[in-house]
């Protein structure tokens, strides 16, 4: 064999092992990614809520963006146009995907007013605004077991992902790389502020599309790991 047919071999072995030799690091990757993290359980469905459609609107069984808008949801109009253009523009029409903001019975008329304004160029068939007593959207904030608290008017700017099983979903270990090569306390990230645009872009959109991933494993019987959950750090069961 002459020096030219070795080198044409060479390229040829190379063209066809380089493609092979990248799959095989890429595989790994798919199947051992970082699951969201479960931050607190028992989150309160929407019982007795009323909603902007005829269908009855609830958390169970869903992949949920849940918001709470107070009094005055026109006053969220930017947080609105960030939620929906960034989030629920790349995730509608996933399966059980939807997008519910909380609101005080009586701003039914603002509430749809808001919607009007994001429906300007098409139908939000996903997003969803639901009515209740504050005691009840209290209750439900409550449930989720986080530092947060609403504004005297019932609202926040932060929004939070629920998941099928009425769990907050989040990171247990928010820092950085560069926090965690300086050894930086852990911190954990259960909302995600709705005005920031590089919050959601950035953290919002992909761990939700982390948790998409995570049942899409467990419908082809490929997950085999439970998400960590807040008392793991801790170090204590329940």
């Amino acid at each position: 064999m002459n020096a030219k047919q070795i080198k044409r071999n060479a390229v040829i072995g190379i063209l066809f092992f380089l493609p092979v030799t990248f799959m095989l690091f890429l595989y790994p990757a798919q199947h051992h990614y970082n699951t969201l993290d479960v931050l607190s359980d028992k989150v309160t469905d929407l019982n007795g809520f009323t909603s902007d459609t005829d269908q009855d609107i609830v958390l169970d069984d869903h992949l949920t963006v849940l918001g709470f808008y107070g009094n005055h949801p026109m006053e969220k109009h930017t947080a609105s146009s960030n939620l929906k253009e960034l989030i629920y523009d790349k995730f509608r029409g996933f399966k059980t995907f939807q997008v519910v903001i909380v609101l005080p019975e009586g701003t039914q008329a603002e509430g749809q007013e808001l919607k009007a304004e994001l429906m300007k160029h098409e139908e939000l068939k996903y997003w969803h605004f639901v009515y209740g007593s504050p005691n009840a959207i209290k209750a439900i904030q409550k449930s989720l077991n986080v530092p947060d608290v609403l504004d005297d008017d019932l609202s926040t700017d932060n929004v939070y992902i629920i998941d099928k099983e009425l769990n907050l979903r989040g990171r247990l270990d928010d820092r950085t790389d560069n926090e965690i090569a300086a050894n930086a306390t852990a911190y954990s990230k259960y909302a995600y502020d709705a005005i920031k645009v590089a919050e959601l872009k950035n953290k919002m959109s992909e761990d939700v599309r982390i948790l998409f991933t995570e049942y899409r494993q467990k419908r082809k019987g490929n997950f085999d790991s439970t998400s960590r959950r807040a008392n793991d750090l801790k170090g204590t069961d329940e």
